[in-house]
């Protein structure tokens, strides 16, 4: 295999074909292209595109540049080869990742994507024999919304007396109140949470429209569930143990001591100020929901998506619930999570006659 670099996401892909096609960008164009793409994508679009490159020196097609053909035969394949994490093959929301994986690594580097028309036509069958089959693959996974009356639940199995209690409560709360993403929620710093006479001015970096938003969230009427006040209890208790700057959300061990050494080979590892992950702050949800026995799947996402439900519930308008989030205005994925809420607060049969 030959030399591959990343643009965008994918990294154009570890083949010949690829090197061949143009030339290698330097280390600052790349980390400038990478720059201007989420890590979650860039992750995921890398693996597909890795995977997608994989099959095709087993199978003896160029991956790039891929024809029309090349595309519907590894879509083929994707829906009958079972993954070996999973035993089952690729989901349809999967499939359609990897399609647009393919496209991005061309686009990349400046060669014209193959055309996916017969690639989306196997998909659509295979999305309808799913469905005909009842499949649950059929179906795209969705997070359970993170709901006043869930968020309650998962509080409280939190010991709010305890550092990591604080940390997690705030979690919870501000990530709630300010419908952020888990990635721009572990980014936040103390100073980017100031609390004023109203409630709290965050300074959220909206990494997909890569812009800051100044978010109000002002104080709960309710003590224990106040976004505002566990803020402030956490940073008291940062500041305690001698910490009153840097990253809000940081790594605490069951000692209670902030930002321990990680080590791995006797290396360090982790970000040695201590900042949460994505990842680690998904996790604080889906323990406090499993410690709360609340069922369906549930994600960082889960407060990003519980806030639009609670706020449409609540009456407020579709745009501003949208900036306030962080959504672009007119996203579908807002107008999905809006549906969700909608079914039976603005069901159309209402009223009807029946």
């Amino acid at each position: 295999m030959s030399q591959s670099y990343e643009i965008a996401v994918p990294g154009n892909g570890p083949s010949d074909a690829v090197s061949n096609a143009t030339p290698a960008l330097s280390a600052a164009a790349r980390e400038a292209l990478d720059a201007g793409t989420a890590d979650s994508t860039r992750r995921a679009y890398s693996n597909d595109w890795a995977e997608f490159t994989a099959w095709c020196a087993a199978t003896g097609h160029t991956p790039l540049p891929a024809t029309p053909e090349t595309v519907v035969e590894y879509v083929t394949a994707l829906t009958t080869t079972p993954r070996p994490r999973t035993g089952r093959p690729y989901s349809p929301s999967s499939i359609e990742r990897a399609v647009a994986a393919i496209r991005t690594a061309h686009s990349a580097a400046n060669v014209t994507p193959p055309s996916t028309k017969g690639a989306r036509v196997v998909l659509r069958g295979y999305r309808d024999r799913l469905a005909r089959a009842k499949d649950p693959a059929a179906k795209p996974r969705k997070a359970q919304p993170a709901v006043p009356s869930a968020l309650r639940a998962m509080l409280d199995t939190l010991d709010r007396g305890t550092l990591i209690g604080r940390r997690d409560a705030a979690l919870l709360l501000l990530g709630f109140a300010t419908a952020a993403r888990v990635s721009e929620l572990v980014a936040l710093d103390l100073a980017d949470v100031p609390e004023t006479a109203h409630g709290i001015e965050a300074s959220v970096y909206r990494r997909k429209v890569k812009q800051f938003s100044d978010t109000a969230v002002p104080y709960g009427s309710n003590l224990a569930t106040c976004p505002v006040r566990a803020v402030r209890a956490l940073r008291e208790a940062m500041a305690e143990a001698g910490r009153e700057d840097g990253p809000l959300f940081v790594r605490i061990d069951r000692h209670g001591r902030i930002a321990p050494p990680m080590l791995r080979h006797g290396v360090p590892i982790g970000d040695p100020v201590g900042r949460l992950t994505a990842q680690a702050a998904a996790q604080v949800v889906e323990r406090a929901a499993e410690a709360a026995g609340l069922e369906g799947q549930w994600s960082g996402h889960s407060l990003r998506r519980g806030f639009a439900t609670a706020a449409r519930k609540a009456g407020h308008d579709l745009v501003r619930i949208g900036r306030h989030g962080g959504w672009a205005d007119g996203s579908r994925a807002l107008l999905g999570y809006l549906e969700d809420s909608d079914r039976w607060e603005d069901n159309p049969v209402a009223g009807t006659g029946l």
